[in-house]
């Protein structure tokens, strides 16, 4: 563990939605803890980022406080976010979160801070980029692979490119891991290449922005798997600075 004072500061995106607790039924942000103990058993420290119209508009006022950014997953990144209609499938848009999430993605890459999306967020890194998404994969692939039973993840392998970011942060180049996921890369963005596919149907699994320190997008989720390095190998990257 990381002394307190060397600590690098990785900002997690947080989700918006309604939660009832005790009598209370309010409108919340969060974050699942899976994210929190991840960075904090990699030695950093969290800071739960809400969606911010101040920094929508100028990202490098919170960016300049962080060494790291997470792009947490959650719903669908709205279809008009890159020009298409949306799907009977796809989840109630949350335009105030795409917007803010879009353009610390934009921002953070410009100015190369270590950027790990999940799920949702390697997703949404790609539209940041210009880049396009399935709306639907069953339309495509004819089966539910990657999200068979709603609430629970699937289990299924991965191959990374021998060599690549993806493949280094994993610490191989055959993967396991827990997906839940109904989207997925259509048209990959620029500055960015797949380096990860699903070894049963080469759905893209990782992307990554080889020009940057770290720009990596997993379609996982390795918060939940205490054994997977990926979010461990974005604390590490993010705090070469701080050494």
């Amino acid at each position: 563990m990381q002394p307190a004072t060397l600590r690098p500061r990785i900002g997690l995106c947080a989700c918006q939605a309604t939660a009832r607790w005790s009598v209370w039924n309010e409108d919340v942000v969060f974050v699942p803890r899976h994210y929190v103990r991840a960075v904090q058993r990699a030695g950093g420290a969290p800071l739960v980022l809400p969606p911010d119209d101040v920094w929508t508009a100028d990202p490098d006022a919170v960016l300049d406080g962080l060494d790291g950014l997470i792009l947490c997953g959650g719903t669908d990144v709205a279809p008009a976010a890159y020009g298409a209609e949306p799907h009977p499938r796809t989840d109630a848009p949350d335009v105030e979160r795409d917007g803010f999430e879009i353009a610390l993605a934009r921002r953070a890459l410009e100015r190369d801070i270590p950027v790990l999306g999940v799920c949702r967020g390697m997703q949404l890194m790609n539209v940041a980029a210009g880049g396009t998404l399935v709306r639907h994969l069953p339309d495509r692939l004819g089966s539910d692979l990657h999200r068979h039973t709603p609430g629970s993840f699937a289990d299924h392998p991965v191959a990374l490119e021998e060599g690549s970011l993806a493949a280094r942060a994993a610490g191989d180049t055959l993967h396991p891991t827990k997906s839940h996921h109904h989207q997925g890369i259509d048209r990959v963005g620029e500055g960015f290449e797949v380096t990860g596919w699903s070894v049963d149907d080469r759905v893209p699994e990782a992307i990554e922005a080889p020009e940057r320190r770290f720009a990596l997008g997993v379609q996982w989720h390795p918060e939940v798997d205490e054994g997977s390095r990926i979010i461990a190998a974005l604390v590490e990257e993010a705090g070469r600075v701080l050494r």
